[in-house]
């Protein structure tokens, strides 16, 4: 991916229907308190793909698939900026994100939260099939789209559905009273806070920056105006880069999407090879149960799930009042790369198959 030359500024285009949302009265959000519980759905939700999209990314070998790696590299990183751009939200009409909790983390094999799919995600290796889950969870909204419900979960079709109910609901809310007045301002994750790159940390005080860090979200998922871009820009440089969705497709085609694609086409650009065997065969869903207790892999597992729930816990006090804490995550995420990989060097059958992360909160 291309980097963000120093010194420009970035925007971020506002995502665009066509027509104002449409949900029935009695689905809408009716209080606070349910938009809040929407919110803390929201971080559960980004967080949720992370540890699919890192077993891929850490199965790959060292050295080999660099293309399909730094795509998959970037997309985590934006998924944890979402994190902390929808518990942003949550802080700004004065909820509280709970992250370090056994139930924030799902045991996969699982569906995708908040929609309303039948497929799986799994703890796996990078594969062919792999990616292709990739893309279902980031489907796009089709330009028609509306958001279905708000009471339960299931009730939207694409991610995006369900943030445009959430950005109706803020809407709609806000109309009633100052819905932001009881924010605590000091609890908001801002740019000198956040480590990553693509895209940008907004912080929420009133219902326009709300909005646009629900933009931010989606855009980088989906992309824009039903576009493939993800809506970044910098002035005088081409320096746009596609949304998740296309990303995975890249990966798929072997090829960059270029200048003039097309929200329904595949890519045209520059080719790159995938080697879809270069990879760490690990067991799909590990889990540390599945393990012999005081084992090697045992003590391995178990050190990655420690790790693991050291960065919740970190993340969870950055986006409960103490936001330095957000850079004391960053070295974790190394180690988690590192315990990931030893894992996966262990093997487990007669077929070639290794052990793996699987991603478990460590209460004790």
């Amino acid at each position: 991916m291309k980097e963000q030359p120093s010194g420009r500024r970035r925007i971020r285009q506002l995502l665009l229907r066509r027509g104002e949302p449409s949900i029935e009265p009695q689905y809408r959000i009716k209080s606070i308190d349910q938009l809040r519980n929407l919110l803390q759905e929201a971080v559960e939700l980004e967080h949720f793909t992370i540890p699919p999209y890192l077993c891929a990314l850490y199965s790959i070998q060292d050295g080999t698939n660099h293309e399909a790696a730094q795509i998959i590299r970037s997309v985590v990183m934006e998924e944890m900026l979402h994190m902390v751009l929808a518990a942003n939200v949550l802080n700004a009409v004065g909820g509280k994100p709970r992250i370090n909790h056994q139930k924030f983390v799902r045991e996969y094999p699982t569906k995708v939260p908040v929609i309303d799919e039948t497929f799986v995600v799994n703890l796996s290796p990078f594969s062919r099939e792999v990616i292709e889950t990739f893309v279902k969870i980031e489907r796009p909204t089709s330009p028609e789209g509306q958001p279905q419900g708000c009471d339960c979960v299931g009730d939207f079709r694409t991610i995006g559905q369900f943030y445009e109910a959430i950005e109706l609901g803020l809407s709609e809310l806000s109309e009633q009273r100052n819905i932001f007045q009881g924010g605590d301002r000091s609890r908001q994750i801002t740019s000198e806070h956040y480590y990553g790159s693509g895209g940008k940390v907004i912080p929420v005080t009133d219902l326009a920056s709300a909005k646009e860090a629900l933009n931010e979200i989606v855009g980088q998922g989906e992309g824009v105006h039903h576009t493939i871009w993800d809506g970044d820009e910098v002035f005088g440089a081409e320096v746009a880069e596609v949304a998740h969705f296309f990303r995975f497709k890249e990966i798929l085609a072997e090829r960059r999407y270029q200048a003039g694609d097309k929200f329904e086409a595949n890519p045209t650009g520059e080719r790159f090879r995938v080697s879809w065997d270069e990879i760490y065969p690990m067991q799909e869903n590990p889990r540390v149960e599945k393990y012999t207790e005081g084992s090697e892999v045992w003590q391995k597992a178990m050190t990655f799930n420690r790790t693991y729930t050291s960065m919740l816990n970190e993340l969870h006090a950055a986006t409960n009042g103490a936001p330095g804490r957000l850079m004391q995550s960053v070295p974790i995420m190394y180690q988690l790369k590192y315990q990931a990989i030893e894992l996966m060097k262990i093997p487990m059958d007669a077929n070639g198959r290794t052990a793996g992360p699987s991603f478990e909160y460590c209460s004790g």
